[in-house]
């Protein structure tokens, strides 16, 4: 557990989140910050050529209470969720496609994101959620430090796909507190044909390795809330497209056998997911269970649900 909690506020106290923002926001002008590494200009979002389609504000769609998130995380007050716009993955089967396909959204200024974290500590949620944040640290990070300076206290969760480049996570040590990857897919030729990114395991899997290295294992309170450390999230999909045992014997072998796991059972096609026939079905309760059988043999024992 850090001594200061959230962790930000020590970064924050001392002037070194400022200079992290300042540093991330001046990598824009040749990005490479997530997977993708595109290397685009994103300083003016009417030239911006990157894979986010993002430029110098972050997109957001929107910012709520959520009561539908890990019962670690939502507890009574709900997460606090904000929803970026685009998406450094576009999966073919994603249920936010209007968001992450379509673009649903409206640019958000650093000044406004703050606004919205200090609007959901005002709502009494028990974290901010930054949901799909891979493209858009820079801005997070100079959002939260004007958040705090007017007096934001709560816990940051970095929810994400998992393709991370571990360079962007680095600006990230000691300023969230919660970890939440996906780990997706195992095989690279699934990851080409679902997500357009081959790399997806070995990113995702590197990726995990240094979050667990920030936070460790994923810390509850007495009240059933997460504080800090790594939740993972595991979609099942039919035929076995995700890779659960390879994925599961990862997390319990190279992670950690505490590793908190949320295997996830509601996949349903989405998006352009009936032009894939392997996964053009939703997931059997059948095909779940399994799943949650397989964690349990490689060596896992924290669940989020079964």
């Amino acid at each position: 557990m850090a001594e200061t909690y959230p962790a930000y506020l020590a970064l924050f106290e001392t002037g070194e989140l400022a200079a992290r923002a300042r540093r991330a926001i001046e990598s824009l002008a040749d990005c490479a910050l997530c997977g993708r590494q595109c290397h685009a200009d994103r300083r003016d979002a009417a030239q911006a050529k990157s894979f986010c389609r993002t430029g110098r504000s972050a997109v957001a769609s929107s910012f709520f209470p959520h009561h539908g998130e890990e019962s670690c995380l939502r507890g009574t007050g709900g997460s606090g969720t904000i929803f970026f716009t685009h998406c450094n993955l576009r999966c073919v089967f994603c249920q936010n496609y209007d968001i992450s396909w379509q673009g649903e959204g409206s640019p958000a200024t650093a000044d406004e994101l703050a606004a919205m974290m200090l609007g959901l500590q005002d709502l009494g949620c028990h974290n901010v959620n930054f949901v799909t944040p891979s493209h858009v640290v820079p801005q997070i990070l100079e959002a939260l430090s004007r958040a705090a300076a007017d007096g934001l206290r709560l816990p940051i969760v970095y929810n994400t796909g998992g393709y991370d480049r571990v360079e962007t996570l680095r600006l990230l040590d000691g300023v969230v507190d919660i970890y939440m990857p996906d780990f997706k897919f195992w095989d690279p030729d699934v990851a080409r044909e679902l997500a357009h990114a081959e790399d997806y395991p070995e990113i995702a899997r590197q990726a995990i390795k240094e979050m667990h290295r920030q936070v460790g294992d994923l810390v509850i309170d007495r009240r059933g809330i997460a504080r800090r450390g790594l939740l993972v999230r595991h979609l099942v999909m039919p035929n076995g497209a995700a890779g659960t045992r390879e994925v599961m014997r990862l997390l319990a072998r190279e992670i950690s056998p505490d590793t908190y796991v949320n295997i996830m059972a509601q996949y349903h096609p989405e998006g352009q997911a009936l032009r894939h026939p392997s996964i053009a079905r939703p997931v059997t309760r059948a095909e779940w269970a399994e799943a949650v059988a397989i964690a349990r043999q490689e060596g896992l024992r924290r669940f989020d649900r079964e």
